[in-house]
């Protein structure tokens, strides 16, 4: 019975494939092209000028979030790499249970159930709770979008207050009146693309970590059903 199990454990990875299996390397490389990509922004003055034009500040709070987001996401892609090791390992060689305490594996895999619907209500709640980890990520990337379109209304408004002040037609003020509502529309468009491009960068990262995770819970799942854990 246990060769038998061992068998279908390696069949069950043969079949799921091992693109999953490091996520946090592929969370490296995939924040050394975003890294990348900023060099090539600061290095071309793009991103100076676009933080130096924006009077609200916004682009830096912007900034300042998909930072703190960013480092959220490396430590889930890390957690979410340890989980898949311990697949791995319990689908090689079952390990005792005081080897998986701790974490979402050996929880699934050890808690005792009485039938099938038990043990998949188990691996839903344990889904839910993962999934639950990458919320404050998929939140901040819905903010960082909103703070981008808060930014476009607050340059067009900074654009607009020069007009109102205006109480006569005087051509030696037109160019001061340009100047201030070319400000404006700096503050507009700056945010508007820091809010965008950020938290499409954010929805991207977090679409990797809720791709590993969905695979995550399919390997705990079919391991739950497959392979015994010694007590």
């Amino acid at each position: 019975m246990g060769s038998h199990s061992h068998c279908d454990s390696k069949r069950i990875f043969s079949v799921l494939g091992k693109s999953d299996e490091h996520v946090f390397l592929s969370a490296l490389i995939l924040l050394g092209l975003i890294f990348f990509g900023f060099f090539v922004l600061a290095n071309t003055g793009l991103l100076q000028l676009a933080l130096t034009s924006d009077r609200s500040m916004i682009s830096w709070v912007i900034l300042t979030l998909y930072t703190l987001a960013t480092l959220h996401w490396l430590v889930r892609a890390r957690a979410l790499d340890r989980e898949n090791a311990l697949c791995r390992s319990v689908a090689d060689s079952p390990p005792a249970s005081s080897n998986l305490d701790g974490s979402y594996v050996g929880l699934a895999l050890t808690t005792p159930t009485d039938s099938v619907a038990d043990r998949q209500h188990l691996l839903d709640t344990i889904g839910d709770e993962l999934t639950n980890t990458h919320a404050a990520g998929h939140f901040v990337a819905d903010l960082l979008l909103k703070l981008g379109l808060t930014g476009t209304v607050i340059g067009f408004i900074l654009m607009l207050l020069p007009i109102g002040e205006i109480d006569q037609f005087d051509p030696s003020l037109m160019q001061q009146l340009l100047a201030a509502m070319s400000g404006g529309m700096a503050v507009a468009l700056y945010t508007t693309l820091a809010g965008l491009v950020t938290s499409t960068l954010l929805k991207l990262q977090y679409y990797l970590l809720d791709s590993a995770l969905a695979n995550l819970v399919n390997r705990m799942s079919l391991l739950g059903t497959t392979q015994p854990i010694d007590g």
